[in-house]
C-alpha cells in the first residue's frame, strides 16, 4: 500500500472539510486524484472495498486487460498500483470499507456527505466515480437473517475489536474470508472459518497460515454449509451447519459470511440526481451531472455515445479537474499547462 496516502476508517466525531471527495477508488477514480491534484484540488476518496482499485482488483486482480494506452497489456492489480503510485504526490486520504449513503447541498454551496460509518464530509465539489454502483455483500440464503444483521451478523469489519472475545464463525473461502481469519484470530475467544469445499480461492500463503494455526488447536476448520441460525432478538448462540458427517450444532455468537458481492446503484438513486436505465446522465463538455459541482465520470455515467472503457474514464476525469477548479477557486483563472513543460506542475509531482 502507498505510504504517502492516508488510509482511514474510523467514525469522525467532527465533519471532515475538504475539497472534493471522490465516491469510488477503482481507475477511473484514483486518475481523479491525479487530475483534481494538478489544478491544486485536494481529495478524500470513499470506497465501501476495503482496498483501491474497485473491479479491477475486486474481481479480476489477474485478469490481462489490453487497451490501456502504452500498456500493451496490464493486469487489474497491476494498473491499480501504477496508480496509486502516480497520485502519491497529492496524498489522498481514503476511505475504505464505507459507503456513502446521504448527499445534500447546505446552505453555503457545499455539499454534506455521511458514510454508513457515520463520517460526515463538507466539500466544495463531488466526483461520483463509483463504477457500477455500490458493491453490496451477498446475502447467505438463510430464514431469519436479516433479524441478526447489524447485531451479530455482519458482512465487514468496521472495528476488529468489535469482535474481540467473541465465538466467530467465519464463512467463505476467498481472501476476504481467510485475512479476517488471521486477523481476528488472536482477538476471538474460539474461531471457526466454515468453507463449503476443502479448497480455498485465498492466497495460498493465507492458506498456508490458516491450516497451521489449525494444527495447533487454535481455531476450527469445518468443511460444510450454514442450514440455520439459532438465538433470540438479533443475538445469536448457535447454528446448524451440514457436513459430509451429517448435521450438527455450532455454538457462536458473531459471523461473518463472506458471500461475494453485487453490484447495485444503491443510495446514489436517492439523491436527487437526473438518471437513465440506472445510469447519471452528464453532460460531455464538463461531466457534469444535474447538479452543479456534481460530477459523474467512468462507468456510472451515460451520455450520447458513451463508451464503458477505463480509458473513456481518464478522459472524463480530465475534463471534469478543469471545470471543477472553477467551484473550488471560484476568484481564480485557470491557467492551462502541459506537465512536459510547466516546472510548476513538475514541483508538484516531485520531479528533479
Amino acid at each position: 500500500m502507498q505510504q504517502d496516502a492516508t488510509f482511514q476508517g474510523r467514525p469522525e466525531s467532527e465533519p471532515i472539510e475538504t475539497d472534493c471527495v471522490i465516491i469510488g477508488a477503482g481507475p477511473v477514480g484514483l486518475f481523479a486524484v491525479f487530475e483534481l491534484g494538478l489544478v491544486d484540488i485536494k481529495a478524500h476518496v470513499v470506497d465501501i472495498l476495503d482496498k483501491p482499485g474497485g473491479q479491477c482488483a475486486e474481481l479480476y486482480p489477474d485478469k490481462p486487460i489490453y487497451d490501456i494506452p502504452a500498456l500493451p497489456v496490464v493486469t487489474g492489480q497491476e494498473l491499480t498500483d501504477r496508480l496509486l503510485e502516480q497520485i502519491k504526490p497529492f496524498a489522498p486520504t481514503f476511505h475504505l470499507g464505507e459507503r456513502v449513503d446521504e448527499l445534500e447541498r447546505m446552505s453555503d454551496g457545499r455539499f454534506r456527505l455521511r458514510t454508513d460509518a457515520g463520517k460526515t464530509f463538507l466539500a466544495k465539489v463531488v466526483v461520483i466515480a463509483a463504477g457500477g454502483g455500490s458493491f453490496t455483500p451477498k446475502r447467505p440464503p438463510l430464514e431469519g437473517i436479516e433479524e441478526y444483521e447489524g447485531k451479530s451478523v455482519f458482512y465487514a469489519v468496521r472495528r476488529m475489536q468489535d469482535f474481540a472475545g467473541t465465538d466467530l464463525l467465519i464463512v467463505g473461502g476467498g481472501d476476504s474470508a481467510l485475512d479476517w481469519t488471521l486477523n481476528l484470530q488472536p482477538l476471538a475467544k474460539s474461531l471457526t472459518l466454515l468453507h463449503r469445499r476443502d479448497e480455498f480461492r485465498a492466497a495460498p500463503h493465507s492458506v498456508e497460515r490458516m491450516r497451521a494455526l489449525v494444527a495447533e488447536g487454535a481455531m476450527q476448520l469445518k468443511i460444510g454449509q450454514v442450514m440455520e441460525l439459532h438465538g433470540r432478538d438479533g443475538w445469536l448462540e448457535g447454528v446448524t451447519i451440514r457436513t459430509k458427517e451429517g448435521q450438527e450444532r455450532l455454538a457462536c455468537n458473531r459471523m461473518l459470511p463472506f458471500f461475494g458481492l453485487t453490484m447495485k446503484l444503491g443510495p446514489i438513486a436517492n439523491w436527487g440526481l437526473k438518471l437513465e436505465d440506472n445510469l447519471i446522465v452528464v453532460d460531455t463538455e464538463k461531466f457534469e451531472t444535474s447538479e452543479k459541482g456534481v460530477f459523474a465520470i467512468g462507468d456510472i455515467n451515460t451520455y450520447p455515445g458513451k463508451l464503458k472503457l477505463i480509458l473513456c474514464g481518464f478522459h472524463e476525469a480530465a475534463l471534469m479537474a478543469q471545470q471543477a477548479y472553477k467551484y473550488v477557486y471560484p476568484d481564480r483563472k485557470l491557467l492551462f499547462q502541459y506537465t512536459t513543460s510547466s516546472s510548476s506542475l513538475q514541483k508538484k509531482l516531485g520531479v528533479r
